[in-house]
């Protein structure tokens, strides 16, 4: 495995973030009541778990938590890949904006925001080692969205 001292940093930032919503959702809710809110994070939460799913199958053996491509890694441009650069990233942004809504927090709302800017600059990192590594990455990040299609 490729993993270097900054994609550990990398790493260990995601996982403290995503533990941040999960533990703010749960001790700090119900700072509103909204049926349709909790309805949206149910949606929004399951979307999370469908994006990443996909993304899991579709990138298969090249997949690793770290911004740093494995040596052994193929360009995936296949599955969710075709519309999307990074759906695993996207995956848990949804999820984690579902579990906000849901659990009605306010705290894990502004976590998830954190989570967010953090995955876009972990999303550059990365897009610039995949260029390194694939000189095809270029033309494939002209045809694709980052994060969300026709959005972002």
């Amino acid at each position: 495995m490729n993993c270097n001292h900054s994609d550990r940093i990398w790493v260990i930032g995601q996982s403290v973030l995503m533990l941040a919503v999960v533990a703010l959702g749960v001790t700090q809710r119900g700072a509103w009541q909204s049926e349709e809110g909790f309805l949206a994070g149910a949606v929004l939460f399951a979307l999370g778990a469908v994006v990443g799913i996909w993304g899991v199958r579709s990138l298969g053996r090249s997949r690793t938590p770290n911004p740093t491509p494995k040596a052994d890694a193929e360009l995936v441009q296949a599955g969710i890949y075709r519309w999307l650069r990074h759906p695993l990233y996207s995956s848990v942004m949804l999820a984690s904006l579902g579990w906000a809504l849901l659990w009605q927090s306010a705290a894990a709302m502004v976590a998830t925001v954190v989570l967010c800017v953090f995955f876009d600059a972990k999303a550059r990192l990365e897009e610039r080692l995949l260029l390194a590594k694939f000189p095809e990455y270029a033309a494939y990040r002209g045809r694709t969205w980052r994060f969300v299609p026709w959005v972002y």
